[in-house]
């Protein structure tokens, strides 16, 4: 039973040996409230203004703690609960739409949610963003029906709620979503001045540079390394009458070029039936960003969020050090989040 969140949390950051920071703890603080005015029986919540407050919408710079404390409360509640990448969750609901074609958008809407109450009654979102016209346009309606239907939700994210879908299209149509968002939402900014993914316990182990013999030959005895024993199979993914080929594949290792995933015309649902297959993934010869790129950048920055989602270390290699990575202009707020990640991901511990 959960009685103190902020004495569980503290207990856990001394047993992992984790850094205890004073505007985490504030967090922790407001996480208790929302759980005891949303899970906890009491009669007199449903005179409370914060019973209102279905969502928990925690924002800040990368790196510095978010989904590690929103990791900790999804894992400390014992309700009904998914925790979905976002994109995974719109496929989710595209994929339904389709089923039901014959209906009218309101009645889908009203099913899928239906349908979803029976599976959960928590939904975690981490690192959500919105860069979709298409589900920029559906969310108002989607989200609103999840509220109606009492199912929770905890986001984690770069962007304060005013802010989502900043400078997209037919922006205007997007804005009854942040208004339901506000309304629904206990919302809260965490601050701290440092990045927890670049300390002295992510060291970049597996970040291979620069692009010369030295480093092919330290990736190549790596990759000799960890796929001794297992035996080199041709992996073909059928997604929706795509065929994607894993040319490199020993038994959940995957060895990718960089060209191999993001050149062609590859999304988010790709990459989670590619992470499907996947315990330990190589991407070699990372480019350097820019203008003229940025459609390949775009779509390695999904990649990295759907590796790091379903918590799949990798090896990469690159022409510069990892803080050296340019970025187009458009992308420069999203790719520091992938940077970030990276110095987790490469450092990550395994096994195979």
């Amino acid at each position: 039973m959960l009685k103190n969140f902020e004495e569980q949390f503290i207990h856990y950051c001394k047993s992992v040996n984790f850094e205890i920071n004073q505007n985490q703890i504030e967090v922790i603080k407001k996480l208790q409230n929302y759980f005891e005015k949303n899970f906890k029986s009491s009669f007199l919540k449903f005179f409370s203004k914060e019973f209102n407050k279905k969502s928990f919408y925690l924002y800040g710079d990368v790196g510095v703690g978010k989904t590690m404390i929103l990791n900790f409360f999804f894992n400390m509640i014992k309700e009904k609960k998914k925790r979905l990448h976002f994109n995974e969750f719109m496929l989710n609901f595209h994929d339904f739409v389709h089923k039901k074609k014959d209906k009218k958008e309101e009645n889908i809407i009203n099913l899928f949610v239906k349908d979803l109450k029976k599976k959960t009654s928590l939904i975690y979102f981490d690192e959500f963003q919105v860069t979709n016209i298409v589900d920029a346009m559906i969310l108002g309606k989607l989200f609103d029906n999840i509220f109606k239907e009492n199912i929770k939700i905890i986001l984690t994210s770069n962007i304060k709620i005013s802010d989502l879908y900043k400078d997209g299209l037919q922006r205007d149509q997007f804005k009854p979503f942040i208004k339901i968002m506000e309304d629904k939402s206990i919302e809260h900014e965490l601050i701290i001045e440092d990045d927890y993914r670049r300390s002295k316990e992510n060291q970049k182990q597996r970040f291979f540079f620069p692009l010369n013999q030295e480093t092919n030959f330290n990736i190549n005895k790596f990759f000799r390394k960890i796929t001794k024993n297992k035996k080199l199979q041709s992996k073909i993914l059928d997604i929706k009458s795509r065929v994607f080929k894993i040319n490199n594949f020993y038994e959940g290792i995957c060895r990718f070029d960089f060209q191999e995933l993001c050149d062609q015309n590859l999304g988010a649902e790709d990459y989670l039936e590619i992470s499907k297959y996947s315990n330990f993934v190589i991407i070699e010869n990372i480019p350097q960003f820019n203008e003229i790129n940025s459609n390949q950048q775009l779509r390695f920055i999904t990649l990295i969020d759907i590796i790091y989602d379903k918590n799949i270390p990798i090896a990469v290699t690159a022409n510069q050090n990892l803080d050296q990575l340019t970025s187009s202009r458009s992308l420069q707020k999203e790719f520091k989040r992938t940077v970030s990640r990276l110095y987790e991901l490469t450092s990550k511990d395994y096994k195979l």
